[in-house]
């Protein structure tokens, strides 16, 4: 019964666009504004657009492996994110030597060939949300718990970029040089 209601009601809409329809031409009002191809954005060509902004300042960037989309994603980050992104990139870097990277879900990936991703990094409102995908195992583990028991996260905050640098810069080194020897999530390779 529910199904002839819901056919019902639809044939209901339709007949009822149909007749709005034919009552509009009968009027003489024609609907060509809103099918015109000036009512479409222009698309924004890749080298002369910036990304845009998602939700919270995190950069939309295109799913793709290697260095440049994770510098596209730094150079994207809003503020002072920006900094204290690139010297997130540049500790991974150097506590990990060959890492892996790429941009994944609009978020920079880190991780070891045939490890998987130990690290991820998301732009939200106040903070940079960095995860360590088997965090729990980590010694200390990182501050912020998550739904999934292994999960741990550190948020990086505005006061926490010094001349640059990240105040825990030598604390951060040391999780990172861990979690790239404990088993990643998914395929770094």
């Amino acid at each position: 019964m529910t199904k002839k209601t819901t056919k019902t009601t639809k044939t209901t809409k339709i007949t009822k666009n149909t007749t709005n329809a034919t009552n509009a031409t009968k009027r003489g009002i024609a609907k060509t504004a809103a099918k015109s191809p000036a009512a479409k954005p222009a698309p924004r060509s890749a080298a002369s657009a910036s990304p845009r902004l998602l939700a919270g300042g995190n950069p939309q960037i295109a799913k793709a492996d290697g260095n440049a989309p994770v510098q596209a994603y730094i150079a994207a980050m809003p503020g002072w994110k920006r900094a204290a992104g690139r010297s997130l990139d540049a500790i991974i870097t150097r506590a990990v030597p060959g890492v892996r990277k790429a941009v994944k879900w609009n978020s920079p990936m880190y991780g070891v060939d045939g490890g998987g991703w130990f690290t991820g990094v998301h732009c939200c409102t106040k903070y940079i949300k960095v995860a360590f995908f088997d965090g729990s195992s980590l010694t200390p583990p990182p501050p912020i718990g998550s739904k999934r028991a292994e999960t741990r996260y550190l948020h990086i905050v505005e006061g926490d970029l010094v001349d640059g640098e990240l105040r825990d810069g030598a604390q951060i080194a040391r999780w990172m040089q861990e979690a790239s020897k404990l088993p990643g999530w998914g395929k770094a390779s």
